[in-house]
């Protein structure tokens, strides 16, 4: 450049840096501009290029600092409630019944209530295939309550549901002891948080007909084949059955063959069953399910107000005990919400209904149970805020409260009507349980030898899959044990 285009381009600069770079450059410019010198003219430049660069990042620096104020004041917005929308929750789950679902939902609409957040449930018999149905389609809600472990470990190492942050695993974890929150954990990294639980060794009762009948509580698992028979010889008919539950159907039956694991082989054959280790072709596995169906298939032994076992939903068993239909039924904690409203629990009354203990031919008294897990599919602040509260002991005091309430009815004395929501929290209010109630609780907080329903630990495509279809077809007779056991070992996935 001669020395009249670099004067040229220095007086038009200086009006430049004179109003962007500051008056310590624009002076440079202006001394070198008078004196004419080349040598200084090239220096002015050097100035000014280097007062640009530093116009340049300090806009540069000023754009990111909107940037992230915005940003911040975004996040103030939503955190403070003022977000474009409100905030929505959406869960599903398998519960549907009028008490389940109505004080579920009672027990999510008082914390949304408080916390400015619309919580919808919506509870289907079809679950186990519906929450597949929706993840494929991109419908899925929030949250859903899952009522197999296993079910839940197959989505976590899908990637379909996520990990649960540490701030409320480490929020909830006192409430629970380390198996009820070990059983949603998936390799290392929890994904479920335990929200409810059910004691299953149980046979329900009404204390009164036992006398009446001079039938004594069996000690053992002999004693219990032995009454059973008396009844039969009696007229009575021991059982009330029914295994149908829509896709779920057969898992009433899957329970009974894992008490009877429990109560006619050891509990590492237990849990090496449950990890597909020991074979449903096995002689324990089929010894198991041998010994449900011997008792099911004796004449005058079962009473099914559908017809079948199979027809006969597992639900539609309470009526018929309280009026005299059969004089036992299996099944868990959770079956006292499906008595006639108003049914009183072992208060001395004529049509009062308990339990005894599903009884076990060694010392030991093995105890079966379940639960249900919340699992996340969306991260947002309001859902985890929602699945903390799912593991607190306010939902489980809450959900009891509602639940009671609406099992009791009109009844004179609704602290002894039962729930059927039970649950292992060690910090809830037990004074809100009905005294048996309370009892389970305690048992399944204290149980020696306690293990988890073996079918919702298994793989789903073999726990809430063939372990149900096939077990139907054993007690429908269209299978023999041996092919059906086979086919559930054949559908244990690879690996």
């Amino acid at each position: 450049m001669n020395k009249w285009m670099k004067l040229l381009a220095a007086l038009f600069a200086v009006s430049l840096v004179a109003a962007a770079c500051g008056s310590d450059t624009a002076a440079v410019v202006e001394d070198a501009v008078d004196s004419g010198d080349s040598d200084a003219l090239d220096a002015a430049n050097a100035a000014l290029q280097e007062a640009q660069e530093a116009q340049a990042a300090a806009e540069a620096d000023a754009a990111a600092a909107q940037e992230a104020a915005a940003a911040a004041e975004a996040a103030a917005a939503e955190n403070s409630g003022e977000s474009a929308g409100p905030k929505v929750v959406t869960v599903s789950g398998p519960e549907r019944s009028e008490s389940e679902a109505g004080a579920l939902n009672a027990a999510l609409e008082e914390f949304g209530n408080a916390n400015g957040i619309t919580i919808v449930y919506k509870g289907s018999a079809n679950w186990e295939a519906d929450i597949n149905i929706q993840l494929e389609a991109g419908s899925n809600p929030d949250i859903s309550i899952f009522p197999q472990p296993g079910k839940l470990a197959d989505f976590a190492r899908a990637g379909s549901v996520l990990e649960v942050p540490a701030e409320v695993v480490d929020a909830v974890s006192p409430n629970w002891s380390e198996g009820a929150m070990g059983f949603g954990n998936v390799d290392g990294t929890q994904f479920g948080i335990p929200n409810k639980n059910d004691l299953k060794s149980l046979v329900w009762y009404q204390p009164a007909r036992f006398e009446a009948a001079g039938y004594e509580i069996p000690e053992t698992l002999d004693d219990l084949w032995a009454l059973a028979d008396q009844m039969i010889a009696d007229g009575n008919t021991p059982w009330c059955i029914g295994i149908e539950s829509g896709q779920a159907t057969g898992w009433a039956f899957t329970d009974w063959v894992e008490d009877m694991m429990l109560r006619t082989t050891t509990p590492e054959n237990y849990d090496a069953w449950t990890t597909g280790d020991l074979d449903f072709t096995s002689p324990e596995v089929t010894a198991a399910i041998e010994a449900v169906l011997e008792q099911w298939n004796k004449d005058g032994a079962v009473f099914a107000a559908g017809g079948t076992i199979a027809t006969t939903a597992f639900q539609a068993n309470g009526e018929p005990l309280v009026n005299g239909d059969c004089m036992m039924h299996r099944q868990a904690s959770f079956f006292s919400s499906f008595f006639p409203e108003g049914t009183p629990a072992a208060d001395g009354s004529e049509g009062a209904v308990d339990v005894f203990y599903f009884p076990s031919n060694t010392d030991a008294k093995p105890v079966l149970g379940s639960g249900t897990l919340a699992g996340a599919f969306e991260d947002r602040p309001e859902v985890w805020q929602v699945m903390e509260y799912f593991g607190s002991a306010e939902y489980a005091n809450a959900r009891q409260a509602n639940q009671q309430a609406l099992q009791a009815g009109d009844a004179e004395d609704p602290s002894v009507i039962l729930s059927g929501f039970n649950t292992a929290n060690r910090n809830v209010d037990t004074s809100l349980w009905a005294p048996l109630e309370a009892s389970f609780i305690g048992i399944m907080q204290n149980a020696e030898i306690f293990r988890f329903d073996g079918s919702d630990l298994m793989p789903a495509d073999v726990g809430a899959g063939t372990f149900w279809s096939e077990g139907t077809a054993m007690v429908n007779g269209d299978k023999s044990v041996a092919d059906a056991t086979a086919a559930i070992d054949a559908s244990w996935p690879a690996g």
